[in-house]
């Protein structure tokens, strides 16, 4: 039995589908007349409650709807295990439309469901949704991602793709070295860029917010090393343009990014300036993202290149999507048309305020 409506992910050219479990089960999923496993290297998986599988994005696209076939495990043996009944779930999917695309950002939940999901009433109907980074306050026990899939089981239903990128509050404890096991990722980085109709995307994960030999990660936190190797990746991404955002059908390209990394901000949270200057000259010289969209500092922004707010050489736009101010939460709605970005900060105390942008 499903414990929530199946999260679609999308991730480089292929939507990963997670699927959470209430009983130990093998998985698989449907698309057309074709069959995609959970499998480790020809194992069909059953003891992890959370299923990831890899669907080719034009396969759901042109099909437009996908099931998900659930077989429950009496037990799993060395010979001849024994399965129980296979039950299947039909889902429809809409894929992103090529004009006036609506999406929908929320970061810094900490866990706290309903005024995300009020927020996002507000904005109304989208066509993809973001979710970036602290929607688990921390990970103390993996059963804390339930708090994602209730998230997108309420706002996504299985119906629509979810772009995902992981905040400094998914890395604290027990169970974070985990959490790639129930969340997307490629090739086992968090960090990855997305393809969804005409928008190319780049997901940045910045991991924690102070210095790796800060005393409150008593010495469980190597932060430094895996941002080297995320510069590498954004060189790699611009070497192979070709098949990225310089790819002939790419008209929109968002940088997707909890940290809002080119402010600095005060000690102790004053860390990695070089790098992150290599990052946004790479980005603002090379990739040139029509928008950063943040979350991290629990307040809304609009900041422009220049402004009193770049302190490493912005990019491009950066939009900080998320407002926390006690029990009233604040996501961020967009609407791209043409050459056009709606910004709609909308509140779960119902409270609303717009801004337009003419994108170059």
């Amino acid at each position: 039995m499903l414990k929530f409506h199946p999260a679609v992910f999308a991730v480089g050219k292929e939507y990963q589908i997670i699927v959470t479990t209430k009983n130990k089960s093998l998985v698989s999923i449907k698309v057309g007349d074709k069959i995609y496993v959970d499998d480790n290297n020809g194992i069909l998986r059953s003891e992890l409650p959370t299923h990831k599988i890899s669907v080719p994005q034009d396969a759901l696209n042109e099909e437009c709807m996908y099931t998900v076939i659930e077989t429950k495990i009496i037990t799993r043996l060395a010979y001849n295990s024994k399965l129980g009944n296979t039950t299947e779930y039909n889902y429809k999917f809409r894929p992103i439309p090529e004009n006036r695309i609506r999406f929908y950002h929320i970061a810094d939940a900490h866990s706290n469901i309903q005024p995300c999901v009020k927020a996002a009433d507000y904005f109304g109907k989208i066509d993809f949704l973001i979710l970036n980074g602290d929607i688990v306050n921390e990970c103390a026990k993996i059963s804390n991602t339930d708090v994602i899939y209730n998230l997108t089981d309420i706002l996504a239903k299985g119906e629509i793709p979810i772009v995902f990128s992981r905040g400094n509050h998914d890395l604290r404890g027990a169970a974070a070295e985990f959490y790639t096991d129930y969340t997307p990722t490629l090739n086992g980085k968090t960090y990855y860029s997305f393809r969804l109709g005409k928008i190319w995307g780049l997901c940045l994960d910045c991991g924690e917010d102070k210095a790796d030999d800060s005393p409150e990660y008593g010495g469980t936190i190597a932060c430094s090393q895996f941002r080297e190797k995320e510069t590498e990746f954004i060189r790699s991404i611009i070497k192979h343009s070709y098949m990225e955002y310089n790819e002939a059908d790419v008209k929109y390209k968002l940088l997707i990014c909890h940290h809002p990394f080119t402010h600095k901000l005060q000690p102790p949270f004053d860390i990695e300036e070089d790098t992150y200057r290599e990052w946004a000259k790479l980005l603002r010289d090379i990739v040139m993202p029509d928008v950063m969209i943040c979350g991290h500092t629990h307040k809304y922004g609009i900041y422009t290149p220049g402004e009193e707010f770049d302190d490493f050489g912005q990019p491009c736009l950066l939009i900080v999507g998320s407002n926390v101010d006690r029990d009233v939460f604040g996501g961020t709605g967009f609407e791209l048309d043409e050459n056009t970005l709606k910004v709609t900060f909308t509140e779960s105390s119902g409270a609303k305020k717009k801004k337009i942008f003419e994108l170059e």
